[in-house]
């Protein structure tokens, strides 16, 4: 009898496992619902807005690679492998909650389709669809602290090889940080760079292509990495086209060209660039295919494929999913809600004038509205400080943030460079011992450098009382503190002085270091610590 039940063809209007894949399903969106929130604010921007196309595609491959695979009804002894991968994303999923950092949500609903997968196949035959499941991190929106570090190192390669195309086609230019000065107008690098909001669609462009490409396994390694290097190529050759139009016809012919080819025009030429790139392979493969013949763009018979979903089994596996699934996406929602943490403190406009031998000199400093806009803190303060013993100036800057699980701080090592600043040389240190405090004190010491200019700088993040070197090392405490305690505030501190062409390195040092010495008393007034 129950060979009959196994291998007879279910109904696609209803059969138990179906059920209990859809229970399954909608217990995982009730439960994962933070990040499915945070895909779609992240898919409003410019840089994510092809997100909504990955799950589609991801499907497409999927339905594509199922059609290797033989109808296998019945049980298998392979599916609790897939019930202890749910377990993992449902622990990530409940980090994510609790830190009330909803990208690590997003991330554990990936694992959790890998999850499905496994239980409805087994892990034998499940294991191999993990090409679509990868696919989809290409919708996922990258941390901020990554996405600043590589989106500000691609955007000046880019301007750096793109005014480098200006000066062999002997076009005056001149790179001065993130302004590039084509004598008549200046553009910043982030606008010159725009075109690189389309690096992540070619990315995932790419790897579609690598799956779906037949040739070695060493040309498909060279498709998939060539994305960015063509991104950051096209974009280069975009601002080069974008200065020559300047220089012959005028400012004003550069805007319509800006809007026509910093969008899909980009996107579809790096497309183009892909398909030479494996032609020009394929002439190298002993074969000598045509691409059309390397490329396994069979979409029939995809339908059947997807009506195999009446094949899915009812299996102890499948429903222990759903039921687990179930049972604690209710009962996150029946627990009382934590309430996110008001944290009493001054705000920086009762920063003091004076701090021991250290006076501030002149009225502290407005940012402009634009870096105001970049930075998104809830408070800050800069100001500059001039020792009355010495003469010497030490300038201060901190930003405090409320809530930095929608964004938080950047760190030194993207904006310096921007502001035109070469940073020539950065240590991570505790000054604790040399400092006389009773608890870590880890900061970056750094020199940086515009022409002969040079000038040190501390900086450190202010993590509840810790102080925190490494940027990652902050996001890191950050998801504890909003797990352990709810806290999701945190600050940066940066002092910054000249170095004079009399004085050595340790005199410069010297300096900051009785400026972290007066201001430490005073700042947990304004930066909270562990106990508030």
């Amino acid at each position: 009898m129950s060979m009959i039940q196994e291998t007879r063809s279910p109904s696609l209007i209803f059969n138990w496992g179906m059920f209990w894949l859809a229970v399954a399903t909608l217990a995982a969106v009730l439960f994962f619902i933070d990040g499915v929130d945070a895909l779609l604010i992240a898919w409003q921007k410019p840089e994510y807005s092809h997100g909504p196309l990955i799950p589609i595609l991801s499907g497409l491959l999927f339905l594509r690679q199922l059609k290797e695979v033989p109808i296998e009804p019945g049980p298998k002894r392979d599916r609790w492998a897939g019930v202890a991968v749910l377990l993992l994303a449902i622990f990530l999923g409940a980090l994510g909650k609790l830190a009330n950092i909803s990208d690590i949500v997003a991330y554990a609903t990936i694992v959790w389709v890998g999850a499905i997968l496994l239980i409805s196949f087994g892990w034998k035959t499940g294991k191999h669809f993990w090409p679509p499941v990868l696919h989809l991190v290409y919708m996922l929106p990258l941390p901020d602290v990554l996405y600043y570090k590589v989106s500000t190192y691609l955007q000046f390669i880019s301007s750096e090889l793109g005014v480098y195309f200006l000066q062999l086609l002997n076009v005056p230019v001149f790179l001065d940080g993130n302004i590039i000065d084509l004598g008549i107008m200046k553009l910043h690098v982030a606008e010159a760079c725009s075109g690189l909001r389309y690096l992540f669609p070619i990315l995932s462009f790419s790897y579609i292509f690598a799956v779906l490409y037949k040739g070695p396994v060493w040309h498909k390694a060279v498709l998939l990495i060539s994305a960015a290097p063509i991104t950051v190529f096209m974009n280069s050759v975009r601002i080069a086209v974008g200065g020559l139009l300047v220089q012959e016809l005028g400012v004003e012919w550069l805007e319509g060209f800006s809007h026509f080819f910093e969008g899909w025009v980009i996107f579809l030429i790096c497309v183009v660039l892909l398909f030479l790139l494996a032609r020009i392979m394929l002439l190298f493969h002993p074969q000598k295919p045509k691409l059309v013949d390397a490329l396994d763009l069979d979409t029939d018979g995809l339908m059947p494929q997807f009506l195999r979903l009446r094949y899915v089994y009812p299996s102890p596996a499948m429903i222990t999913a759903a039921l687990l699934t179930a049972v604690i996406a209710l009962g996150w929602f029946a627990l009382p809600q934590r309430d996110t943490m008001h944290i009493q403190r001054e705000t920086f406009t009762f920063f003091p004038r004076q701090i021991d031998e250290w006076k501030q000199h002149g009225m502290a400093e407005i940012l402009s509205a634009d870096v105001e806009r970049e930075l998104q803190a809830d408070d800050y303060r800069s100001a500059h400080f001039v020792n009355q013993d010495t003469g010497k100036t030490v300038s201060f800057f901190s930003a405090w943030y409320a809530d930095q699980s929608a964004g938080g701080i950047h760190s030194p090592e993207v904006c310096l460079p921007g502001s035109g600043w070469e940073i020539a040389w950065l240590e991570r240190t505790d000054i604790a011992e040399q400092m006389n405090f009773a608890t870590p004190f880890n900061i970056n010491k750094a020199i940086i450098q515009k022409g002969e200019v040079r000038m040190m700088v501390y900086y450190w993040f202010e993590q509840k009382g810790r102080k925190v070197a490494w940027d990652f090392g902050a996001k890191l405490l950050l998801m504890y503190d909003g797990v352990t305690t709810g806290r999701k505030d945190g600050a940066i501190v940066r002092l910054t002085t000249l170095i004079a062409e009399n004085e050595s390195d340790d005199d410069a040092a010297a300096r900051l270091d009785d400026m972290v010495e007066s201001v430490m008393p005073i700042l947990p007034r304004f930066i909270p610590g562990a106990d508030i």
